[in-house]
């Protein structure tokens, strides 16, 4: 009986522990925002591979990813059978296996961390943060990237440590998060006060303007149609949504009217004129622009994600340059997949990356579309060009679920990162008007037909980021990595 009982207990802390504790992290994201939990959960991992062999750890590091990525990104269950149509045995297979691909990366940097010859606290304090950090910025480029759920993401907008933000970025964030979770899991006096003192400089670092305003702010109308995605490209609502943005746009006074991605499901060059012109017309008159987020085709079988600016001259366009894959062009071997979920127009073309900002309003507008802004370090390639930044997106495809609040945080880190206002128009929500410091200026209810009316500034200068992008945080890891050899031979 006693050693039943010692089984139990040893299977629990070993193999269902490190499971809970990477779920219950997703707490520490949007939208609960309770930013010391992933901090507290790694700590606990930390603490737990500490002194195991290089396999325990491997397998211990997965579990804990596969938790953290089950509880995180669930919503593509949702993206395939509530809203594509999968079946629920396929979709939720797909889910475990996507989430157990994701989980491999944490477990590598554990793993690798585990078979490095150092100190147990050299090891916890040095080696574990900035491997668990570098298996984050790996994920954020392989394969076109998926950088969702970085740690560094959860201390955005009210942690101290997203103040860092300005000038590492959110690997930078990532590194220091993890860096505070190792010295909670030895807890050690001297760990325990560089801990403190990166939270406190935190704390000093919020009360730094890296950016300037730029001119007086503008009045700026968000349109929120709320159109389902399954009804999105059917023939028979295009009249309704046509109908539904036209009497939004006619009824605002702003300078600047954003209307969120593929608004019109038609391409740009098929949207009839005598619906055009007048709201055209209507922009000019107001002294401002109409930025929308539309189809755009050019020549036969090429198209785009675009979002174009339209008043009383030429069309300005930005094209969207990084596509998802799946969503919006088709990885080789994978078209029954895409067919499977009957994706509109699914095999976009790539923009090119270095489009410059469009003229709207009296600002220059770094826009970009839905995912992109999970991609700090293109985007800066706007600025310090750009005095404002344009995120527009449609989120209907994950429902009721954390994925909209997850991207509006994602957000709240570009802007800390560029030190520029964010507008960000959501088909179905979040949408919302961040200030240079991630918060929430104003917001729309999510699900609902509304017109979000608030007021941007422009901004000038640059951050820190914004010059040198993830080369200052990938300059320490070298750093870090090369101690910890150093390390190694002395041992």
């Amino acid at each position: 009986m006693t050693t039943a009982l010692s089984k139990l207990r040893n299977l629990l802390s070993t193999r269902l522990l490190p499971l809970v504790l990477g779920g219950a992290s997703v707490f520490g994201f949007a939208p609960f925002y309770l930013f010391p939990l992933p901090v507290l959960a790694l700590a606990g991992l930390f603490a737990l591979i500490r002194d195991v062999t290089p396999r325990e750890a491997l397998l211990r590091g997965w579990l804990f990813g596969l938790g953290w990525f089950l509880a995180g990104v669930s919503w593509v269950y949702v993206s395939m059978h509530d809203v594509g149509g999968l079946a629920l045995p396929v979709a939720g297979a797909l889910t475990l296996l996507f989430a157990a691909f994701l989980a491999l990366f944490p477990a590598a940097a554990i793993w690798l961390a585990a078979r490095w010859r150092v100190s147990a606290r050299a090891r916890v304090l040095i080696l574990l943060p900035i491997l668990w950090t570098l298996a984050e910025w790996l994920r954020g480029w392989l394969l076109t990237g998926f950088p969702w759920q970085a740690i560094g993401y959860s201390q955005a907008p009210y942690g101290p440590l997203a103040a860092y933000a300005p000038i590492l970025g959110v690997y930078g964030v990532s590194w220091l998060a993890a860096l505070t979770a190792g010295a909670l899991a030895l807890w050690r006096p001297w760990p325990l006060a560089l801990a403190v003192v990166v939270w406190l400089g935190g704390f000093g670092l919020a009360r730094v303007d890296w950016t300037q305003p730029a001119g007086q702010p503008i009045t700026v109308s968000l349109l929120q149609g709320n159109i389902a995605q399954e009804m999105k490209f059917r023939p028979e609502k295009l009249t309704d949504t046509l109908i539904t943005y036209r009497d939004m746009i006619m009824a605002s006074d702003s300078r600047l009217i954003v209307l969120p991605e593929t608004a019109w499901p038609l391409f740009l060059d098929t949207i009839p004129a005598d619906y055009l012109d007048p709201l055209r017309e209507h922009a000019r008159q107001l002294g401002g622009h109409l930025l929308a987020g539309v189809p755009e085709r050019e020549g036969e079988g090429r198209y785009y994600n675009s979002v174009a600016v339209l008043d009383g001259g030429p069309v300005q366009t930005y094209r969207k340059s990084h596509l998802v894959p799946f969503g919006e062009f088709v990885p080789f071997g994978f078209r029954w997949f895409v067919d499977a979920m009957a994706i509109p127009l699914s095999d976009f073309s790539r923009g090119r990356p270095d489009q410059a900002p469009l003229a709207a309003a009296g600002q220059r507008i770094a826009a970009n579309v839905c995912y992109e802004d999970a991609f700090g370090e293109e985007l800066i390639r706007a600025l310090p060009a750009a005095t404002l930044m344009v995120n527009v997106s449609n989120d209907a495809w994950f429902g009721d679920s954390f994925a909209p609040w997850q991207h509006l945080q994602i957000a709240q880190m570009r802007a800390l990162e560029t030190g520029r206002w964010w507008l960000k128009d959501n088909n179905t929500g979040i949408t919302a008007v961040l200030d240079e410091k991630g918060r929430v200026v104003a917001s729309l209810k999510p699900f609902t037909a509304d017109v979000l009316d608030s007021e941007a500034q422009g901004m000038t200068g640059a951050t820190p980021y914004s010059r040198w992008g993830n080369r200052a945080f990938l300059v320490l890891a070298a750093l870090a990595l090369l101690g910890s050899t150093l390390l190694s031979r002395r041992r």
